[in-house]
């Protein structure tokens, strides 16, 4: 878009506030001489919009009164941004609604778009592909998410009903210190008064939020990605491994995130503990690794690191 066509639109906003604007006032506000933006007001014209001119020392330009304007006007990048942020949103699990609603409100933009530049955004999105997972998360509730979002931003309690992985349901009262979002999840993290502590609540599981009177302090060293990401790693699964790796933890970091596994420098190396839903996985991350180990427990993964060298062996040295 040009910039003349931008300060044709930005003038057009200007005038959306209400009231008389002098001239000189809004040509300061554009940048532009006082003749520019004459001409500016005379393209509004030209669209349709009627637009009031009162003439003398103290004379500007306002909208007539009772005109309403259409209840949306986009750029033609704007509309580009917004439909493929739908998009996007939509496939990365961002939205808090069903998938009914991010379609719903990529249709009434669409709707309103001029004709040309609708049949090329079609074009766009029957022509895209996208490399990343689509996510299907369940969605958390839009309400919740904006009330903890303003509980976070306010720092005041909320009361929250809360679904465990087990299914059991209970009423907790929460310090909300941050919200996150994570492969496709939105997670809440803050401190828990029944619990104790600072705690991590998928928001898909919060069935209802409500503020109440209170207010709280967020540490200051808090960091609620880093706590979010420490707590999925602390989740329970059906194996915990514990090796001592001769590396770095810088090394280590660059190939496994903080939700993975946890790590702790020793003077022998780095202590790495990890939960995994299998053994084979977990010797699979240690050949990912390339760095001299020892396990420590469990005696069953040392069979596995051995069945996955052979199998690596043996496809290594057969013929093509």
């Amino acid at each position: 878009m040009t910039r003349p066509t931008a300060r044709v639109l930005a003038l057009l906003e200007l005038l959306q506030t209400g009231g008389t604007h002098t001239v000189a006032t809004l040509a300061a506000r554009l940048g532009v001489d006082e003749r520019t933006l004459r001409r500016y007001a005379q393209h509004l014209t030209d669209l349709g919009i009627p637009i009031e001119s009162r003439r003398g020392r103290y004379g500007g330009y306002r909208l007539a009164p009772g005109y309403k304007l259409p209840p949306l006007m986009l750029t033609d990048d704007e509309a580009v941004a917004v439909v493929l942020g739908l998009v996007a949103g939509r496939r990365a699990g961002l939205a808090t609604a069903a998938a009914e609603a991010a379609e719903s409100a990529s249709a009434k933009v669409r709707r309103v778009l001029p004709v040309e530049l609708g049949r090329r955004l079609d074009a766009l999105l029957s022509a895209a592909d996208f490399t990343a997972p689509r996510w299907s998360a369940n969605p958390p509730g839009t309400a919740a998410l904006l009330v903890l979002a303003d509980a976070a931003r306010r720092r005041q309690p909320v009361a929250i009903t809360y679904t465990s992985w087990r299914g059991g349901t209970s009423e907790r009262r929460v310090e909300p210190y941050g919200l996150v979002f994570h492969s496709g999840r939105w997670y809440l993290t803050g401190a828990d008064s029944r619990r104790g502590g600072v705690r991590t609540f998928r928001l898909d599981r919060i069935a209802s939020a409500a503020l109440v009177p209170g207010t709280f302090e967020v540490p200051a060293d808090f960091d609620p990605i880093s706590r979010v990401l420490s707590g999925l790693a602390d989740v329970a699964y059906p194996h915990e491994v514990s090796v001592l790796l001769h590396t770095t933890v810088a090394d280590v970091r660059r190939k496994l995130p903080v939700s993975v596994a946890t790590l702790t420098e020793t003077p022998e190396g780095v202590r790495m503990l990890l939960r995994a839903n299998t053994l084979a996985w977990a010797a699979a991350v240690l050949a990912w690794l390339g760095c001299r180990f020892e396990i420590e427990h469990p005696d069953e993964l040392r069979a596995e690191v051995i069945a996955l060298a052979d199998r690596l062996s043996t496809c290594a040295g057969a013929p093509a």
